[in-house]
């Protein structure tokens, strides 16, 4: 049956409005601050669609990194970036030096914004990076944030700054916010495949960032401000966390009543309308669930504003990886032994499969509090080499079939690596509830 409020709905995907192809006088050179995961993929799309690239980081590491193409990329960004970086191409040039930005015509901000262990937003890098492009933005210039960040970040960061130096937004220079959207390791959200959002200090701010925009998106969808696209992506991501909170949640009451936990989200998922399917796992990683979130919950905070259900969600999210640590002393112990003196091996420590992050990873957060618990925890992982945990540095198992494991955790599994081997282990906990066909698996 289709609510009152469903059948009120607007149809989705929400209408997104056209924009013209780029003008030329606008987006010829475009200058991107922020190397990591989503300022590379950026800059080689727009490199692609032919425009002359400045791409700055303040991290020698980085840089060199990228020059010897030793970066997670997709396929066909790797191939882009061997194309850019060769001598008979002027289309990319990557930098620690900053002064040069004040000669592109637009300037993309796309600095990571984490948050401390408190879960307080660190602003460290944003603050630096506004700062810089501030200091160096000249008459005509556009400027685009796209890092996740609060409410009003824009005005404060860009706007305020701008005008102290006698610069008028809407008039000298354009300014709009156009939160980005990359999914590491999944090609078909690749930037020239997902549409973006973008709402600027005035229509004029609007129209000049989408042009630049609509060289590596399929479609842009303007919003009235920059707090509204701002707002925007902390809504995409608050969504994720609640949904993921719930699957987990599910999948405990799925084992409770004896029922596969996936075949009820992949029945669900047939539903053509109100549904949208999301998966329990071991945690959440990576940047963007477990901190954008709190950029909300933080600024709400100071406005003394309570928001129960996403409290909720994020206090969920963050038991998970302990929930996996109390179920592996469980599992342990029916079968008549310890969780102290076990030996367990973590499979697969990066953050999502396919990618070689290991941010925020709730791998590291187990294996630690596995330690802490006595347990003798080694991991293995085709992508990651090396792990820094309390204990300190941890490698990778080369060969973990010929391990005598007591508990093997099942955390990410790599698309294209032979897991076969899990068949012959004693015992398997999969978090990852892809390994229904084993016979010695139980789950969270």
């Amino acid at each position: 049956m289709t609510s009152m409020l469903e059948s009120a709905a607007p149809s989705w995907p929400l209408p997104t409005t056209p924009v013209p192809r780029p003008r030329t006088e606008h987006a010829q050179r475009v200058g991107v601050i922020g190397l990591g995961y989503v300022g590379l993929p950026t800059a080689l799309s727009l490199a692609e669609s032919g425009v002359a690239v400045l791409g700055c980081d303040i991290s020698e590491e980085r840089l060199a990194a990228i020059k010897s193409q030793q970066v997670d990329l997709l396929d066909a960004d790797r191939l882009r970036l061997a194309k850019f970086l060769g001598s008979d191409s002027d289309r990319l040039a990557i930098t620690t030096e900053t002064a040069s930005l004040s000669a592109v015509d637009t300037v993309l901000i796309c600095v990571p914004t984490p948050v401390d262990a408190h879960l307080v937003p660190d602003l460290t890098a944003l603050t630096g990076a506004c700062a810089t492009v501030v200091g160096a933005a000249r008459a005509g210039q556009t400027i685009v944030l796209t890092s996740t960040t609060y409410v009003g970040c824009t005005q404060d960061l860009l706007v305020e700054p701008l005008h102290r130096r006698g610069l008028v937004v809407g008039q000298d220079v354009y300014v709009a916010f156009s939160p980005e959207r990359i999914d590491p390791g999944v090609a078909a959200h690749a930037p020239e495949r997902t549409p973006r959002v973008v709402g600027g200090v005035t229509a004029e701010c609007t129209s000049r960032a989408a042009e630049t925009l609509a060289r590596t998106a399929p479609a842009v969808h303007p919003v009235s401000s920059p707090e509204a696209a701002e707002l925007t992506k902390l809504l995409e991501n608050t969504f994720r966390a609640v949904n993921i909170a719930l699957a987990n949640e599910f999948s405990g009451i799925a084992r409770r009543f004896g029922v596969d936990a996936l075949e009820v989200v992949g029945a669900a998922a047939t539903k053509p309308y109100g549904f949208m399917p999301f998966y329990p796992g071991p945690g959440v990683g990576g940047h963007c669930i477990p901190c954008d979130p709190h950029y909300l919950l933080w600024q709400l905070k100071a406005n003394r504003m309570a928001s129960p259900v996403t409290e909720a969600a994020m206090a969920s999210i963050a038991a998970r990886p302990g929930s996996v640590v109390a179920r592996a002393q469980e599992v342990l112990a029916e079968t008549g032994r310890a969780l102290a003196g076990a030996r367990i091996l973590i499979v697969g420590v990066s953050y999502k499969p396919g990618v070689t992050d290991v941010r925020e990873s709730p791998a590291l957060e187990i294996i630690d509090e596995l330690s802490h618990r006595g347990a003798d925890v080694a991991f293995t992982d085709e992508l990651v080499d090396t792990v820094r945990t309390s204990a300190g540095l941890l490698s990778s198992e080369i060969d973990p079939a010929c391990g005598d494991w007591d508990l093997v955790i099942a955390h990410t599994l790599h698309p294209g690596v032979d897991h076969g081997w899990l068949a012959d282990t004693s015992l398997v906990l999969d978090t990852t509830y892809r390994l229904a066909h084993l016979r010695n698996r139980c789950v969270l």
